[in-house]
């Protein structure tokens, strides 16, 4: 079996690199919980490029059903062909279409699926998605066909925790959470996207950063995925280190709210 160690544009910790291998052994899917801009997206990304597997992302939305993912019949279609088409619309195989999930169980290899952001659907969306996960597998009515996955995908499955899911689908599940970086795991993530940053210009921004993060008072701390902008921006600008605790420039790069920008300024010393 494939294991994951991690990739050169993806920091892993140990524990969060056993828990994707140990969903692989299990052949289960890995949900991944963390706040946002921790990188579970970019993980399932990590494992595809690292495995040398395809990726196939399914971006789940408020207004996202699990039938979504499985197929989809345009019956829309298959009516204006026979009003207008001229042909037989006797063959409906051609006016279903496979949704990720069915395409994930197709491929002609074990692919990787990331179910992305579950927790923006409705509460019953992880349920109507049980049996297809367990099974591996899914009726299609209209044609009359069963879709049976030709090798099970390893099925990463990412939440914000906006909501909670049901225990019947976590118990399917391997659950990890993934905590916020510390300034060491931070530093190295920072590397990997700027190997030559000068130290001093990191050591005082990652000092700034994790400042800013530690205010009670701020509502939407910045993220992994802000640090990077912000580190981009100040070495674009050719900030000066000496100054960036002190002014914390270009701060809407790391804040995106009225109201935090506004207590930092008030707050900051």
């Amino acid at each position: 079996m494939d294991k994951f160690k991690g990739s050169p544009n993806y920091v892993v910790s140990e524990v969060l690199m056993r828990a994707v291998n140990i969903a692989m052994v299990l052949q289960k899917p890995l949900l991944l919980k963390g706040e946002p801009g921790t990188g579970k997206t970019m993980l399932a990304e990590a494992i595809a490029a690292a495995l040398k597997k395809d990726l196939m992302i399914w971006n789940i939305k408020s207004t996202t059903k699990a039938q979504d993912g499985l197929y989809v019949y345009d019956v829309v279609r298959r009516l204006y062909d026979s009003q207008f088409g001229g042909g037989s619309v006797d063959n409906i195989e051609k006016y279903v279409k496979l949704g990720k999930l069915g395409e994930a169980f197709t491929h002609r290899e074990q692919a990787i699926l990331l179910i992305d952001e579950i927790d923006k659907a409705d509460l019953e969306f992880p349920n109507d998605l049980l049996w297809e996960l367990d099974r591996m597998e899914f009726y299609i009515p209209e044609t009359g066909r069963t879709v049976k996955a030709r090798q099970r995908p390893v099925v990463i499955i990412t939440s914000n925790a906006e909501k909670e899911l049901p225990d019947a689908f976590l118990r399917r599940c391997v659950f990890h959470y993934i905590e916020f970086p510390d300034k060491e795991l931070m530093t190295q993530i920072i590397r990997v996207h700027f190997p030559n940053l000068d130290e001093s210009l990191l050591t005082q921004a990652l000092e700034a950063f994790y400042r800013i993060r530690q205010l009670p008072q701020i509502r939407k701390k910045p993220s992994t995925s802000e640090i990077i902008d912000w580190i981009q921006a100040l070495i674009h600008e050719g900030a000066d280190p000496g100054q960036m605790i002190s002014e914390i420039p270009y701060l809407g790069v790391l804040l995106k709210k009225n109201e935090d920008i506004d207590t930092l300024r008030r707050n900051w010393r």
